[in-house]
């Protein structure tokens, strides 16, 4: 087929610059006429200046379902079209998870991909989109290249596009347009393949074969076609196990966000008398997790220490150990102390999975994870929420015990970091802005002083310098770390599209085999923490909106 390619002249909009996962903005932002088109041209203008020409080269697209990502899935065929690109790999339906994106690229030898979805927000035609430029190494394209990204849409004047075509994104299959070949593939294929290559399906088939139960909440966002194959036709797990497993562009107008807020039904199943023993949920593009037993609630931060401290043992795809483990800095401490029991490497990264990837790159951690329900390895280079849940069933099949079981013996052996975060979203930018100034203008009079019944050892606006490249992140978030090893962290959200999220964390480690009461232990932190932001002086309020 023939294409005919249109230089469009374009002006810039201001508002482009891409957070910690991408371009993110409410819906009817992407649906003005050349939005998607001025920031898909300038990624394509960003990556040509190191990649050369498009003509061998191979781009993967796909998103989550949500509202306008077909419309945008078109859009961007197009653009790649005009642009050069030797193949384009289209999830069918415009269907991929965002750690399924991963796989392809890292699969099929990709340049990138892009990935249309704002994560775990919610979608609707008022509510959220995004698009994300992931590198070659599958992984969320590193700061340098987003900021080169923001900077070409400030001065953007045309792009490229091809007139007249509409590809049939429903029908698997090859397409020769000029020269390019456009392939709609299964979303599945590549993904299922590598997690078969991990973990011992015959192993988690005899599970379910001995009448355990689990349910897995899809929220219905990306994951439940997965969830569906892998767990109820690959594994034997009983037909229904899957809900919410029909992928809707609302999501059914729920906010597809894994947590005990947004995940109620599930967890109320998990308290149920003749509920399942394990309960699971994935987010709206499949890459954050929940994990819950029978009344019992795995925190993520303490799910990544267990993932690490049983992966050599309960998974094949790890049996020859770690090389280390990797943890956001506002991740409770547990995986830290996982780490210095097997000999390995822990490290500390700023909020964001591209950080990982420079570790998972050079072989210095294995596993990682984040407190935003993200767990991951180096399978792939984004957090991967059906792997987490995989992971979780093997660890029950190799130890015979149930979740809670499993947490309490990792608590006798390690301790347990107490801990939670605290979300006050829909906060008032300009006002939480200001009083984050001034909480970074008090760091320095903070050391040695005294709060909540303890003394603050240090103060920090934690900054980061990559052990891999040598480049530095600051201004990450505030740390204060009290003499007794409890942590209270205060960090402005960058994945929001509106007003502003405080994400307020509190930590406090205990060896007493996790006995104690969370609420208890953490109140005066957290009583403390709120008096010195004067959080209802400033914004207003003092209560969460979501505590996890």
């Amino acid at each position: 087929m023939e294409s005919k390619i249109t230089r469009v002249p374009t002006t810039p909009f201001q508002d482009q610059r891409p957070g910690t996962s991408g371009l993110r903005k409410k819906t009817r932002v992407f649906m003005q006429t050349h939005y998607i088109e001025n920031f898909v041209q300038s990624v394509f203008n960003v990556i040509r200046e190191t990649a050369g020409d498009f003509s061998d080269k191979t781009l993967v697209v796909g998103g989550d379902g949500r509202y306008h990502n077909r419309e945008a899935t078109q859009i961007i065929i197009r653009i790649a079209i005009a642009n050069g690109f030797g193949r384009l790999l289209v999830g069918r339906g415009s269907l991929l998870s965002t750690p399924a994106v991963s796989a392809v690229i890292r699969r099929r030898k990709a340049l990138g991909g892009l990935v249309l979805s704002a994560s775990h927000n919610p979608g609707g035609l008022d509510e959220d989109f995004g698009i994300k430029y992931n590198v070659r190494n599958g992984g969320p394209a590193p700061e340098n290249v987003t900021e080169a990204i923001y900077q070409e849409t400030r001065s953007i004047s045309e792009y490229s596009i091809c007139d007249d075509v509409a590809i049939d994104i429903d029908l698997e299959g090859s397409t020769k347009i000029g020269t390019t070949e456009v392939v709609i593939i299964d979303p599945l294929t590549d993904y299922c393949q590598l997690l078969e290559e991990l973990f011992d399906f015959n192993a988690l088939r005899e599970l379910f074969a001995s009448g355990f139960r689990m349910t897995f909440d899809a929220m219905h966002a990306i994951t439940g076609p997965y969830a569906r194959h892998l767990l109820e036709e690959r594994l034997g797990a009983a037909p229904g196990t899957v809900i919410n497993g029909e992928p809707l562009v609302d999501f059914g107008g729920h906010h597809p966000d894994p947590n005990l807020v947004h995940a109620a039904d599930l967890v109320t199943r998990l308290a149920s008398p003749d509920g399942p023993d394990f309960g699971a949920a994935c987010d709206g593009d499949g890459d954050r997790n929940l994990i819950l037993g029978r009344n019992f609630f795995v925190s993520p931060g303490d799910s990544l220490a267990i993932i690490a401290e049983h992966a050599q043992t309960a998974i094949p795809g790890y049996r020859d150990g770690l090389t280390g483990v990797a943890r956001s800095m506002p991740t409770s401490t547990a995986a830290d102390r996982v780490a210095k029991e097997l000999g390995i490497r822990s490290f500390e990264t700023p909020t964001g999975w591209k950080f990982f990837g420079n570790l998972l790159d050079a072989n210095l951690c294995t596993i990682c994870g984040e407190e935003s329900f993200g767990t991951g390895s180096n399978h792939v280079r984004e957090k991967d929420g059906v792997w987490a849940v995989l992971c979780w069933l093997s660890i029950l099949a190799h130890t015979q015990s149930n979740v809670e079981e499993v947490a309490r013996a990792h608590w006798k052996r390690f301790g347990r970091s107490y801990y939670q975060r605290h979300d006050f979203e829909g906060l008032d930018a300009d006002a939480a802005a200001k009083m984050n100034s001034a909480l970074r203008e008090k760091i320095p009079t903070l050391d040695k002083s005294e709060f909540a019944g303890d003394v603050i050892a240090s103060a920090d606006d934690f900054s980061y310098t990559d052990p891999v490249d040598g480049t530095t992140a600051t201004k990450q978030g505030v740390r204060l770390l009290l003499s007794d090893g409890s942590r209270v962290v205060f960090r402005l959200s960058g994945t929001g599209t509106s007003g502003a999220t405080l994400r307020l964390y509190v930590e406090r480690y205990r060896d007493d085999g996790g006995v104690g009461n969370v609420d208890e232990l953490l109140a005066p932190l957290l009583k403390s923490a709120k008096e010195l932001l004067r959080l209802k002086e400033c914004c207003g309020r003092d209560e969460a909106t979501v505590i996890t």
